[in-house]
């Protein structure tokens, strides 16, 4: 699916700004110090590289989101 560079530009400009917003709720909440792996042992990440990579999830996925919105709202067409 081809999308227009304005509809691009909304969905991907909506969006990081909207990761931004999790990304503060998240990390108001977690310490990026304390997070672990699924297997028990503790992330040896540094908290910049656990934000960024947490803000970069967020955005993919929020942008994901606002493309298949957009994409299924289009394919119905009105009415």
């Amino acid at each position: 699916m081809k999308e227009s560079p304005s509809v691009l530009l909304t969905v991907g400009w909506s969006s990081f700004l909207m990761a931004a917003v999790l990304e503060m709720l998240v990390f108001s909440v977690v310490d990026p110090g304390q997070l672990h792996g699924f297997g028990g042992a503790a992330l040896e990440l540094g908290a910049t590289a656990v934000y960024s990579l947490a803000f970069f999830v967020f955005w993919a996925v929020i942008a994901a989101a606002g493309l298949i919105s957009h994409g299924l709202g289009r394919r119905a067409g009105p009415g």
